[in-house]
C-alpha cells in the first residue's frame, strides 16, 4: 500500500505537469514578444472518475480524484539572452470507496532556465529546479479488527528534490525541445524524521540528504496534431554517476487534451516512471477525466 501510495503522488504530479503546458505554448504563439519580460498565469481543475462493479477481474472498487494547478511564469527575451521562470502550485486528492481511504497530492515545483543563443537551433543553458509538497500524505492499510490504518508516507520537504544543471538546448521547431546536460547535481531531501528513519525515497535510513551527481536528459513535445487536439510529453532520464549508473531513472508523461470549448476540455493522460531508489520497478498511470481551464 506505500508503493503504492508513492505511485499515485508520482503519477498524479506528472499529470499536473502535463497540463500546465497550456500557458507555455500560448507564449510561445505570441509572436508580439519581441524582447523584455512576458508574464502571465494558468488555472485548471481535472474531475477524473471510475468504477468497477462485479468485474471478472475484481470488483466493487470504485475511486474519484480531482487535480487542481496554478501555475505562473515569466520570461525574459533580449538579443541572444533567454531566461525561463515557472512556479508550480497544486493539489489533488484522490477518494477510493472501496478502501474507504482518501490521499492527497500536493505540490510546489519551481523551475530556472538561463539561456544563451549560441545558433538558431543551439542554446547554452543552466537549469535549477526545485520541488516539494506543502501537506502529509498517507497510505492505509487494514489491521485485524478491519479499520484502516494511516502510515505516513510524504510531507512537507520529505522529499525535496533539488536539481541544478548545466548543458545544451536543442530547439529545431517551436513544439520541440532536447535538454542534454552531462553535469547535473541532484539532492534528495527528506526532512521527517519519521521517513528518514525507514530510509524513505533512496536516502540512507537516519540521515537527511542524499547527494547524486550524473547525467541528465529532458525532451519536451507540444504540438497540435488535430483540429484541437493536443499531445503534450515530456520525457525525462538520469544517470547517477555515483551509483548504479545504469540504472536510470526514467519519467515519462503524455497528455492528449481534446479542446470542447474555450474553458473546457477532456484529457487522457498517460504515464510512465522508473526510480530505482523508490521502487525498482515500472510505474503506471492512466488518468481520463473532463477539465476547466483559463489563462490570465
Amino acid at each position: 500500500m506505500v508503493m503504492s501510495a508513492m505511485q499515485v503522488a508520482y503519477s498524479q504530479d506528472n499529470t499536473i505537469k502535463g497540463l500546465q503546458t497550456d500557458a507555455n505554448k500560448k507564449l510561445e504563439e505570441d509572436t508580439t514578444f519581441k524582447k523584455g519580460w512576458k508574464k502571465g498565469g494558468f488555472f485548471t481543475l481535472n474531475l477524473a472518475q471510475g468504477a468497477l462493479s462485479n468485474w471478472q477481474g475484481g470488483g466493487d472498487k470504485s475511486s474519484f480524484s480531482v487535480l487542481a494547478l496554478t501555475s505562473l511564469y515569466a520570461r525574459f527575451k533580449e538579443g541572444r539572452h533567454r531566461w525561463d521562470n515557472t512556479l508550480d502550485l497544486g493539489y489533488g486528492i484522490v477518494n477510493t470507496t472501496s478502501l474507504g481511504s482518501r490521499k492527497s497530492d500536493d505540490r510546489i515545483d519551481l523551475l530556472s532556465k538561463y539561456g544563451y543563443q549560441l545558433s538558431d537551433k543551439w542554446f547554452a543553458s543552466g537549469l535549477f529546479n526545485f520541488r516539494t509538497q506543502f501537506a502529509k500524505g498517507y497510505s492505509y492499510e487494514k489491521d485485524a479488527a478491519g479499520n484502516q490504518v494511516p502510515t505516513l508516507t510524504s510531507n512537507f520537504m520529505a522529499p525535496a528534490y533539488v536539481l541544478i544543471s548545466a548543458g545544451f538546448d536543442f530547439k529545431p521547431t517551436s513544439y520541440f525541445s532536447l535538454f542534454l546536460s552531462p553535469l547535473t547535481e541532484r539532492f534528495i531531501i527528506v526532512g521527517d524524521d519519521y521517513l528518514s528513519s525507514v530510509g524513505a525515497f533512496g536516502v540512507d535510513s537516519s540521515k537527511h540528504v542524499k547527494n547524486e551527481l550524473g547525467a541528465f536528459l529532458s525532451a519536451e513535445f507540444n504540438k497540435e496534431i488535430l483540429t484541437n487536439v493536443t499531445y503534450k510529453a515530456r520525457f525525462d532520464a538520469f544517470s547517477n554517476y555515483k551509483s548504479k549508473p545504469g540504472n536510470i531513472d526514467i519519467f515519462w508523461t503524455n497528455l492528449l487534451a481534446l479542446k470542447v470549448n474555450k474553458y473546457l476540455s477532456a484529457n487522457i493522460a498517460l504515464d510512465f516512471l522508473y526510480d530505482d531508489d523508490a521502487i525498482a520497478r515500472t510505474q503506471i498511470r492512466e488518468l481520463l477525466g473532463i477539465g476547466f481551464s483559463a489563462t490570465f
